[in-house]
């Protein structure tokens, strides 16, 4: 890696700014294994694996805002821009729907297992208690439904323990976003909320709110409440592990059918689309891959933004340097230009990394836009569904 410029600070050395209330920003993470399938970024992480992170983040109450993006996630993020950033501006982003690992072992990416947060609140619901119960509260569902879901928790006197629980009716965000409504769950000490208002308004509530919570591990996880107070029945494991959850969840609940017809429709065309075009690239870009020299990246300080310069091949086995260049980029702060003129090839583990990059400028107001690209990057950002790259993210002052 080349620094052109000594300003640019050590990591170490410099503090990401906080929030006025609720819990510290934490640095972003960018040695994350995460990918871009489709437009959206995923952590290659076991269920056991994001079991572990849950607890130490509950465990240390260090903030972890986790997504869970299922094929509903990724048709829905194609034309809804806050939803789609909700998901880049989490701390972890996991695989929840086998069409997702099934296109992520089509292009080659080591997305190994489906993370459904349901079996994931599961594992935390059933694993064995060691000292203090994990806090729960419930937020969302239908009338009376998390009531009666936070006295089954309450019941089992397990490793879970509901600390507060409310169905909020209908209204904006705003409306379901009262001072009195943010003090009662921080008031709870909960370890975990877990948010069920349907996902697009679920993120955005987050969104809206994430700033003022203290609760460390939050997440919308809509069916969750339903299936633990017994309203909805979980389809059996062997129907996840097939793929078949949509047809159990249509019988529970029929009026689903709409949904997963549309999303089955869109899944359609960005096999054709996208996927199967994929497949053939990036078995292209492995023969690239053997023989390319090392990439290269630079930074450039010009004024009060930084010049990300990219050249050659860029792939999985290849991005500590630019891993360490994004930390330095975020140590600074300031405003990205992103120099891809020399590039001639990107793979699923770097896009998913600027991903991370656009995520983390985002949350520090800070611009980022692509000043030149090749023909090469452009095409593997099309292929990738993360056209939105290409437009300027505006500084927020």
């Amino acid at each position: 890696m080349i620094v052109n410029n000594a300003a640019i600070a050590d990591m170490d050395s410099v503090q990401q700014a906080e929030p006025s209330r609720g819990m510290p920003v934490q640095r972003t993470d960018f040695q994350r294994e995460v990918y871009c399938i489709l437009g959206l970024p995923f952590d290659a992480l076991t269920l056991v694996q994001s079991e572990q992170r849950v607890l130490a983040a509950a465990a240390a109450r260090q903030r972890c805002f986790f997504s869970t993006p299922n094929l509903n996630f990724l048709v829905a993020a194609r034309t809804d821009a806050p939803f789609r950033d909700s998901v880049l501006r989490s701390d972890l982003s996991l695989a929840d729907g086998m069409p997702i690992i099934w296109i992520a072992r089509a292009l080659g990416v080591p997305l190994t297992e489906r993370v459904a947060g349901s079996t994931l609140f599961e594992r935390l619901r059933e694993r064995r208690r060691d000292g203090s119960p994990l806090r729960v509260y419930l937020f969302g569902g239908p009338d009376g439904v998390a009531a009666k879901a936070a006295e089954r928790l309450n019941a089992e006197h397990g490793a879970m323990q509901c600390v507060g629980a409310h169905s909020p009716g209908f209204g904006t965000i705003a409306q379901l976003s009262p001072p009195e409504q943010i003090a009662a769950i921080n008031a709870s000490n909960a370890d975990f909320l877990l948010v069920a208002l349907g996902a697009q308004r679920g993120q955005a509530w987050i969104e809206y709110n994430l700033a003022a919570l203290n609760t460390p591990v939050v997440s919308h996880l809509g069916a969750v409440v339903n299936f633990i107070a017994g309203s909805v029945k979980r389809a059996p494991p062997r129907w996840g592990a097939l793929g078949l959850e949509w047809l159990w969840r249509i019988k529970e609940e029929p009026a689903l059918w709409r949904r997963y017809y549309r999303d089955g429709v869109a899944l359609l065309g960005l096999m054709a689309g996208k996927v199967l075009p994929g497949v053939f690239a990036a078995r292209a870009a492995r023969k690239r891959i053997a023989r390319a020299p090392a990439p290269e990246v630079e930074l450039q300080r010009q004024g009060d933004q930084v010049r990300l310069v990219l050249r050659g091949e860029w792939h999985a086995g290849a991005l500590a340097p630019l891993r360490a260049a994004c930390e330095q980029l975020a140590a600074q702060g300031g405003d990205v230009v992103l120099d891809m003129a020399q590039v001639d090839g990107l793979d699923s583990a770097t896009l998913g990394l600027l991903l991370v990059l656009l995520g983390h400028q985002s949350i520090a107001g800070h611009g980022l836009r692509i000043a030149a690209i090749s023909p090469a990057a452009r095409k593997a950002i099309g292929l990738g569904c993360a056209d939105y790259l290409l437009q300027p993210l505006a500084r927020v002052h």
